[in-house]
């Protein structure tokens, strides 16, 4: 058994549920990008049954995601899908909807670009992203505990870290997105929700 197990999924997974049950209103689709565990996936398929809720991640993770896809059984939780935000193709026509959590301060720079240039490639109009994570406001850590996680993600590998919102808004409005909701979330981290114009 592959099965991984985050106990900050667990922390937050009913913080985040609450904001995107909203959110996702009117979605058919939920792509997941960096799904982790799978622990979140399970949770938001079981409480938002009127979509597909499509978990993707590096190929070496998909084992342990799938463990978790099979044990929870839902109907409208596929198997996960190989997917690398480097990649030139990602394993999909069109997304209408996306959700990424705690993705952006762990991928290097060029990474979170071209993370952006695949939703460019791939999102339907009127399409919304949802971003979960810590973020800095004009370079500026929003507490004493992300400035220490800042550090920490520094010392795992110096191209990591914690991003400003307004490089990753401009990022977004390059590609057609509007940022609709900036809501504010336990442990001093956000959900950043963008809109196709």
């Amino acid at each position: 058994m592959n099965k991984s197990f985050s106990q900050s999924c667990e922390n937050n997974k009913q913080p985040i549920l609450q904001v995107i049950q909203r959110v996702f209103q009117q979605s058919q689709t939920v792509w997941e990008i960096g799904s982790g565990t799978g622990q979140h996936a399970c949770y938001f398929a079981k409480h938002l049954n009127h979509l597909i809720w499509q978990t993707t991640d590096r190929e070496e993770n998909l084992v342990g995601i799938n463990c978790w896809i099979e044990e929870a059984g839902l109907s409208n939780l596929p198997k996960s899908l190989a997917l690398n935000v480097n990649d030139e193709q990602w394993p999909c026509q069109s997304i209408d909807a996306v959700f990424t959590a705690n993705t952006l301060h762990i991928m290097h720079w060029h990474e979170v670009e071209h993370f952006f240039t695949g939703l460019k490639k791939y999102l339907s109009d009127n399409a919304t992203v949802c971003i979960y994570g810590p973020f800095n406001y004009q370079g500026n850590f929003t507490s004493k505990s992300n400035e220490q996680f800042d550090q920490w993600l520094k010392a795992q590998d110096s191209a990591r870290g914690i991003r400003d919102f307004e490089a990753i808004e401009k990022l977004a409005n390059n590609i057609g997105l509007i940022i609709k909701n900036d809501f504010e979330m336990p442990a001093n981290n956000r959900i950043l929700v963008f809109q196709k114009s």
